[in-house]
């Protein structure tokens, strides 16, 4: 490895470079490489697609231009000016490499936007009790010295504020992006000037998207991951692919999504899984307060913010009913949406039609509704087929982490004509003139054209950061290589963070009440397979 890996604070060079246009398709596998990896260098990825005709510069791919206002309205809490560079679609990688160095100690858009980010930071700590609390807490003890955190997740003010707790922690860490469009540019800056590797802009190519965490899981000298945070299970499986000597080294994965999850079982079902994983998209603080509380209110400001929609009388129907899908029913029927639900489980069907709506196959409504929105961590939920039947104007977007919900792949042919109106909004437009609304191009919509509320990413990135530590610090043969869940113990620690900012004040048993149930005063309170 280069000196740069090993010294990141030296060679502060921003890069720049021509992309390709990224694809909505599931991205490709990086198994394969050109050429030798021995020095540390990433070589590029194989099976780079090409370009379809309705996306290059031609008639068939429109983008207005935006004034200022417009530009500011799509988004309040991150700075979404653009470069030169990015809007000629240029990917900042290229740059680097093309000037000798395949291995720069870190790759963002604009390192100068640092201040702006760095102000975004400070923000959301303050909306953010639990991980702060963590962090001072754990500080002088180190929990993480000399963990080296291979890190894929959505990078924003939030994540900064997670990634900043690690390092106080005692943690090294290399940081890349797990969509190509939720990075804020400007807090990707700050992390980088502050000295941190992170590898990650907004707008990345797909080529670009497997550099970047190649750039934070290849091993080198200096860099040993032994721990990896994961969101969708891309580094992880990069890792086990391109480098599986030192994949084996690793303590310990803590993957946060269901595409992830779904992805680590499928590994241990295989019986490829050789490292333990903890599974906290499944931990009772996650599937609440993130998928249910914060999508409740995240889809409703993504819709407003990118299409200024009017939600009374409209009709919307959520395709899947788990924690996502109630949270963003609840939202759209406060606001007097009538809403369908459609699910292949009997049980969530049952307690979306005991909540009031109705349960339907999509192919019953598709024809009415107004709005469409994914929440399965399925594929092909939304085909061409129920587009082409979808009414003038009808808004698809997906809530669900995985970008292939929403088939929009099928729509990048030549008789379709796309059409930019803003960052994240596209407008696909029949040859009879029917047009639909696509956000993001079919990727999480709350974090593509929104923002989080930073509350509830602390109680994420306080379970993730707990997850970590006791992976880590773990005895040699407590975990084994399968997939756990957090413990119980661990969720209720999470609560308890966050339970001081609404002055709240919990009940203590005594000493007979607790014989009585058979608990331990302190906790856990319940067992492992009560649901909440």
């Amino acid at each position: 490895m280069s000196d740069a890996h090993a010294e990141p604070n030296q060679h502060r060079k921003e890069s720049v470079a021509t992309a390709n246009v990224p694809s909505d398709s599931p991205v490709t596998d990086p198994g394969q490489v050109r050429g030798g990896n021995t020095d540390g260098s990433a070589g590029k990825f194989e099976g780079q697609r090409v370009k379809s005709g309705a996306l290059k510069k031609s008639a068939r791919y429109r983008s207005r231009s935006l004034s200022a206002s417009s530009a500011d309205s799509y988004s309040s809490t991150s700075y979404t000016g653009s470069s030169s560079d990015e809007d000629e679609g240029v990917q900042p990688h290229e740059k680097a490499i093309a000037a000798g160095q395949p291995n720069p100690p870190y790759c963002v858009r604009n390192v100068e936007q640092h201040a702006f980010g760095r102000r975004e930071i400070q923000i959301a700590e303050q909306e953010m009790p639990g991980i702060m609390a963590l962090r001072a807490r754990a500080k002088d003890d180190k929990p993480l010295k000399d963990a080296k955190i291979v890190g894929c997740t959505h990078i924003n003010a939030q994540t900064a504020v997670l990634i900043e707790t690690l390092a106080a922690l005692g943690a090294t860490v290399r940081w890349a992006a797990c969509n190509i469009y939720s990075t804020q540019n400007e807090v990707a800056a700050a992390l980088a000037h502050a000295g941190f590797a992170i590898f990650a802009w907004r707008g990345e190519s797909e080529e670009a998207f497997w550099w970047c965490i190649d750039q934070c899981s290849t091993p080198t000298t200096a860099w040993q991951p032994n721990m990896i945070l994961d969101d969708g299970g891309d580094a992880t499986h990069l890792m086990l692919k391109k480098h599986a000597t030192a994949f084996k080294q690793i303590k310990g994965i803590v993957e946060e999504s269901v595409t992830g999850v779904h992805r680590l079982y499928q590994l241990s079902k295989a019986g490829k899984l050789c490292v333990p994983a903890m599974n906290v998209n499944d931990s009772v603080t996650k599937t609440k307060f993130d998928n249910l509380y914060s999508c409740r209110e995240s889809i409703i400001d993504a819709l407003k913010r990118s299409t200024d929609l009017m939600f009374g009388g409209k009709q919307a129907v959520v395709c899947g009913y788990g924690e996502v899908g109630k949270g963003c029913c609840q939202a759209l029927k406060a606001l007097g949406c009538v809403v369908y639900v459609t699910e292949i489980d009997p049980i969530c069907a049952l307690q979306a039609a005991m909540d009031g709506f109705r349960v339907v196959k999509l192919n019953e409504v598709i024809r009415q509704v107004d709005i469409v929105i994914t929440a399965t961590g399925n594929k092909g939920v939304v085909t061409r087929e129920h587009m082409e039947r979808m009414k003038n104007g009808c808004v698809v977007c997906n809530m669900g982490h995985s970008n292939t919900e929403i088939d929009v792949h099928s729509l990048r042919t030549p008789d379709l004509l796309w059409e930019r109106v803003r960052s994240q909004v596209d407008h696909i437009i029949w040859g009879n003139g029917k047009r639909i609304v696509l956000l993001a191009e079919g990727r999480l919509a709350n974090l593509c054209c929104s923002s989080l509320p930073s509350f509830v990413v602390s109680v994420t990135a306080a379970t993730q950061a707990l997850a970590l530590i006791e992976l880590y610090n773990a005895p040699q043969h407590r975990y084994k290589a399968d997939v756990y869940l957090l413990p119980k113990k661990m969720d209720e620690y999470v609560a308890s963070l966050h339970l001081p900012t609404f002055d709240a004040h919990l009940t203590e048993l005594t000493d007979e009440q607790a014989k009585y149930l058979g608990l331990n005063k302190v906790g856990p309170f319940k067992p492992n397979y009560y649901r909440y």
